[in-house]
């Protein structure tokens, strides 16, 4: 069975809704309001199964204009349109923007349905026949099948079923592949079951016992139950109109314009890169940052349009342009939306977004505009590999792939695997998933090789550069888990040398200039000069006039060097008298087998404590002593 949605449109009391019910036997005014005024004012359902193994979902959708926004989300899920057109008034001003509508949300196939035929003689009805055809010209419908028919004779309604199930041939069902998105256009509770959404699946397969989310609130939850056009169902697929009956969420919490999909999958958006069409009736240019209702499937959001390269758009134009939501909800490449004003409420455009998720791009930009029109043209390899270079140094994960592309996970790996192949792009992350064009990543290895050489030009008594001071100059809009790769990758190549926690330049090795040996020798000189009790690295600051920072680097050169020995952090020793203590010591223990720390200020003819204690730790640690409680012993072997 082929499933799709059939949409109807036309002009307030053009009889959209008692046709309906001829096809279906189902009245779609559900509200007692409607019955009362006798239109409709929410969306209505029903469903026609036709003999060409077709079942049609059928939406009946307002046609008063204050009733415009339930007609765009009846729209959003269609594959055929219905136009209904009264014989005994021809088109009206709904009728013009219903059919404008569905041309910006990409409805590509219909027919009119002369409607009340019965109520005019058949000359009167040839005039009106050929006004609709006369007003369709250009438009989508232009060669459609025109029906006169009666819904309340019957007269037509079975030559209406046959065009029907012909164009049904005509049409492609919906995506099953990819996954699976129901926009919520009625929320209600039922006793006993609870929260219950309805709405047009637009693509994949959704089963009992899913596990899904609520867009854009993040609600988790699971379906545990489905009906399919009034009947249980254990799955539904793309196409179909269903309810589904929602565990771990209030009805309170789930809102009309709201989306059910797989939990964890897609994330909601507030800026949205589009192709822009400006209807040719609009009465006034469209400027920049201008502020209009967005609406799309069951959405309804306002959004200030940002002009990529115009300051205003003049009616019957397109342009890229940037939407900027002022509440975030899910859109995918390919959503049709249309733009309308708020007072007076009437439509100016819509289009198709390209790009769900785009940087804020700079106005003007060629890149941008570029980009843009790539993403339009090229098929699923090329948007991926234009997506991964354009996100420049920052990359993207796959999910971001699923988000911005809305292709299935089998689609996108298919194209990935082409470009990794290629070399073209560089899986950097294996969890999440996250790529980097190649462009991308030499960029990257430029950088960290030229600040590792900026590093060592500025630090020439350094050998090499620590890992994480290396790590911490990765640009800011790159990802710090990129290190790794890049970083290998360029000792591979022979660019660099990784020593344990120090990166270094093949072949390079800390020197010191002629002042910096100048200063060295200082150091050198006021360490022999203290002898035993070396000078504090406060008392050398003052006396070589140097910053500590500076004085510490030298030393650390000087310890490399084996020109001075390093105690603790803030304690240094010329290697003479350094030597002369350690002679006293081993002498020492020699005659007596251990030693304490006042034994040793005697044996080193007054050493005072401050040197003692860190002294004695030191020689431990040259293996030279060995501490057995609060005495010393000579290590042996």
């Amino acid at each position: 069975m082929k499933h799709l949605i059939l949409g109807t449109a036309g002009h307030i009391d053009h009889g959209k809704t008692s046709l309906v019910r001829a096809l279906t036997g189902i009245d779609t005014d559900r509200l007692k309001e409607e019955k009362a005024r006798g239109i409709t004012i929410e969306l209505g359902f029903a469903h026609l199964e036709l003999p060409e193994g077709v079942r049609f979902g059928i939406v009946d959708v307002p046609g008063h204009e204050r009733f415009v926004r339930a007609m765009v989300a009846g729209v959003g899920g269609m594959d055929l349109v219905m136009l209904v057109v009264a014989a005994d008034e021809g088109i009206m001003p709904q009728t013009r923007e219903h059919l404008e509508i569905c041309q910006l949300l990409g409805v590509k196939k219909g027919l009119v349905a002369l409607t009340k035929k019965d109520m005019v003689d058949p000359e009167w009805l040839a005039l009106v026949t050929e006004e609709v055809r006369d007003y369709l010209a250009g438009s989508f419908l232009e060669a459609a099948p025109i029906v006169p028919v009666s819904s309340r004779t019957g007269e037509g309604i079975e030559e209406l079923k046959k065009v029907l199930g012909k164009l049904a041939q005509e049409v492609g069902e919906k995506r099953h592949d990819g996954p699976f998105r129901l926009p919520v256009d009625r929320v209600f509770t039922i006793t006993g079951f609870g929260t219950v959404v309805t709405g047009t699946l637009l693509s994949g397969e959704i089963g009992v016992g899913d596990d899904v989310e609520v867009l854009p609130a993040g609600r988790a939850c699971k379906v545990r139950g489905l009906q399919v056009h009034g009947r249980k169902a254990d799955k539904a697929e793309a196409g179909q109109r269903l309810a589904v009956n929602l565990q771990g969420v209030e009805h309170t919490e789930v809102l009309r314009g709201d989306v059910v999909v797989p939990k964890g999958l897609y994330h909601p958006t507030r800026i949205v890169d589009v192709r822009l069409n400006y209807l040719q009736s609009a009465l006034r240019e469209l400027k920049h940052r201008s502020t209009l209702r967005l609406h799309s499937a069951t959405y309804e959001v306002p959004a200030k349009v940002i002009l990529f390269d115009q300051d205003a758009l003049q009616p019957g134009e397109t342009a890229f342009a940037q939407l900027r939501l002022e509440h975030p909800v899910l859109l995918l490449p390919g959503d049709p939306f249309v733009l309308r004003t708020y007072s007076p409420q009437a439509t100016l455009g819509g289009g198709a977004v390209l790009d769900p998720s785009p940087p804020r791009r700079r106005r003007r930009s060629t890149e941008a505009m570029e980009l843009l029109q790539a993403i339009e043209e090229v098929d699923d390899t090329g948007k991926i590999r234009l997506m991964i270079r354009a996100s420049l140094l920052s990359g993207l994960s796959f999910d971001e792939l699923v988000n911005r592309t809305g292709m299935s996970a089998k689609k996108i790996d298919a194209a990935l695997a082409a470009i990794l192949t290629s070399g073209e792009v560089i899986q950097m992350v294996r969890e999440p998933r996250t790529f980097l064009s190649r462009e991308a990543f030499d960029t990257l290895k430029g950088k960290l090789l030229s600040e590792l050489n900026a590093y060592l030009k500025e630090n020439a008594l350094k050998d090499g550069i620590s890992k994480e001071e290396l790590k911490s100059r990765i640009p800011k809009r790159s990802d710090p888990r990129f290190f790794g790769p890049v970083l290998s990758v360029l000792e591979k190549e022979g660019k660099a040398v990784v020593d344990r926690d120090l990166v270094k330049l093949p072949g390079r090795k800390g020197e010191a200039t002629v002042d910096q040996a100048e200063l060295q020798g200082k150091i050198e000189g006021l360490l022999k000069q203290g002898g035993m009790e070396p000078p504090t690295i406060k008392e050398m600051c003052d006396a070589l006039r140097c910053p500590e920072k500076a004085l510490l680097e030298h030393l650390a050169f000087l310890v490399k060097e084996g020109r001075v020995a390093k105690i603790k952090s803030d304690m240094f020793y010329a290697p003479e008298p350094l030597s002369q203590i350690r002679e006293k010591l081993v002498t020492y223990l020699k005659e007596k087998g251990e030693i304490t720390p006042p034994e040793l200020r005697e044996a080193t003819g007054g050493l005072s404590r401050k040197f003692m204690i860190p002294l004695l730790e030191y020689f431990d640690g040259e293996k030279v002593t060995i501490r057995v409680g609060d005495k010393r012993v000579l290590r042996r072997g």
